[in-house]
C-alpha cells in the first residue's frame, strides 16, 4: 500500500505548540504538508502568552526538511481566527486542512462554576473552532477541497464530573462539525470529530497512573488519516486512545408513535417508555433531513 502523503497541501493546526497538536503538525510536515503552527503560548488555563512553543515546533519541522510557519494569534476572537488562516494564505496561498485542537481547562463542579470560567472555555474551544473554521471554509469552497478535524471529548459526548463548561463546549464542536459536513459535501469538504484520550499537560493529572499508557502518539495516526485525501468519510466521530480506535455515533431508534389523529398523553408516554427507549432497529441519520424523512413516513400512515 502507498504511503499517505500531503504533498502540495497546506495544513493549519491550532494549539500545535505542544501535546497532541505538536504531533499532528510534525507528522503532516514530515509527510509533505506545508504547516501553520498556531499556538498562543499560554498556560493550561488560557492565561499568558509567548512565542517559543510555536517557534520550537516550526524549527522541528524545518530541521526534518519540511516547511512551516508560526502563528501566535488566539483562536478565541474573530480577528484571531482570520489571522491564523491569513497566515496560511499569505505564506502558502491556500488552506486545505484545519485541525481545531487548541484548548484550555478550567474545571469546576457545576454549582461552583464561575461565569468567567464558562466564558473562557467556550471562547477557546467552541468559538475558537468557529472563528478559525469560517475563513478556512470560505477558502476551501473556492478551491473545492478541504478537511476539518475537531477535537471533542468524551466529557461532552458521555459526560464527566466537574467539566460542565468543557463538556458543553466540546459537544458544541460535534454540532459544528456535523453542519460543516453537510454544507461542505458538494465542495469536497470533509469534517470529522475525534474524542481523544491522551496524556497532555491538560490531562496528565486527571488520568493518573493510566497516563503512561496513553501517549499522544496513539492519536496522531487517526488524525493524519482523517486529514488526508484518502479519507472519504465525513460527519463522523471517532474515539481514540491507547491504540484503540472506534466509531462513536448518534442513532435514532424507531420509537413509539401515537395512534393517527391522536395526541399522546403523559400517561401514554409513561406506558410506552420502554418502546420509546428501545434501541433495536436504530438508524444513523446523516442530517436532520433523515430525521424529518422518518417522521414524514409515519405521517403517511
Amino acid at each position: 500500500m502507498s504511503e499517505i502523503r500531503f504533498d502540495g497541501r497546506v495544513a493549519v493546526v491550532t494549539g500545535a505548540g505542544g501535546g497532541l497538536g505538536r504531533t499532528y503538525a510534525v507528522m503532516m510536515g514530515a509527510r509533505g504538508a506545508k504547516v501553520v503552527v498556531n499556538d498562543l503560548g499560554g498556560k493550561a488555563d488560557g492565561t499568558g502568552s509567548g512565542t517559543s512553543m510555536a517557534d520550537e515546533v516550526v524549527e522541528e519541522i524545518k530541521s526534518a526538511g519540511g516547511q512551516a510557519v508560526a502563528n501566535y494569534d488566539s483562536v478565541s476572537t474573530p480577528e484571531g481566527g482570520e489571522g491564523i488562516i491569513g497566515a496560511a494564505l499569505d505564506a502558502f496561498g491556500k488552506v486545505d486542512i484545519v485541525v481545531n485542537n487548541a484548548g484550555i481547562l478550567r474545571d469546576r463542579t457545576f454549582a461552583k462554576l464561575a461565569p468567567e470560567d464558562l466564558d473562557a472555555v467556550m471562547a477557546v474551544h467552541l468559538k475558537g473552532g468557529f472563528f478559525v473554521s469560517q475563513p478556512a471554509f470560505r477558502s476551501m469552497k473556492e478551491n473545492g477541497y478541504g478537511r476539518f478535524v475537531f477535537a471533542a471529548s468524551g466529557a461532552g459526548i458521555f459526560g464527566n464530573f466537574g467539566q460542565t463548561n468543557y463538556g458543553a463546549a466540546k459537544m458544541g464542536l460535534v454540532g459544528l462539525s456535523n453542519v460543516l459536513a453537510v454544507e461542505g459535501a458538494k465542495y469536497g469538504i470533509k469534517s470529522n470529530v475525534i474524542a481523544p484520550v491522551a496524556r497532555t499537560r491538560l490531562t496528565e493529572e486527571l488520568l493518573g497512573p493510566l497516563a503512561e499508557h496513553l501517549g499522544p502518539e496513539h492519536i496522531t495516526p487517526l488524525v493524519t488519516y482523517l486529514c488526508s485525501e484518502e479519507c472519504q468519510h465525513t460527519h463522523e466521530i471517532f474515539d481514540c486512545g491507547g491504540g484503540r480506535y472506534a466509531r462513536i455515533f448518534i442513532g435514532l431508534a424507531p420509537g413509539w408513535t401515537s395512534p393517527k389523529g391522536e395526541i399522546a398523553s403523559a400517561e401514554d408516554i409513561r406506558d410506552n417508555i420502554s418502546t420509546i427507549r428501545d434501541p433495536d432497529g436504530y438508524v444513523i441519520p446523516e442530517s436532520i433531513a433523515d430525521e424529518m424523512a422518518a417522521l414524514a413516513k409515519l405521517m403517511e400512515r
